[in-house]
């Protein structure tokens, strides 16, 4: 079945959200957050994801919780994979009745 629901990267609500909102730069949100700068700026331009040492560390910041950062990853992931999905070639099981 396909779906057709784009999900925008995680890192852009980050940006959006976030630093924007709080009118924070790269530079000080990362070291706020613990975090290099290259590591936040590769993570809101769309280059890495969420993991899930990220996503407590935005939850630790206030921003919502790492749950809900960690399902909007997942969602961007499967959208992603989603575009593609026509490539991969899998059968499904099937699975004998008994008495064969």
């Amino acid at each position: 079945m396909k779906r057709n629901m784009p999900h925008t990267h995680p890192g852009r609500t980050i940006k959006d959200a976030c630093l924007d909102a709080l009118g924070l730069s790269v530079t000080d949100a990362a070291a706020h957050l613990g975090v290099e700068r290259s590591t936040l700026s590769r993570l809101i331009n769309g280059h890495s994801g969420i993991s899930a040492d990220m996503a407590i560390r935005l939850e630790k910041a206030g921003w919502s919780n790492a749950d809900m950062w960690l399902r909007l990853q997942a969602a961007y992931d499967l959208s992603e994979a989603r575009k593609h999905e026509d490539q991969i070639h899998v059968e499904r099981f099937e699975i004998a009745s008994a008495g064969q």
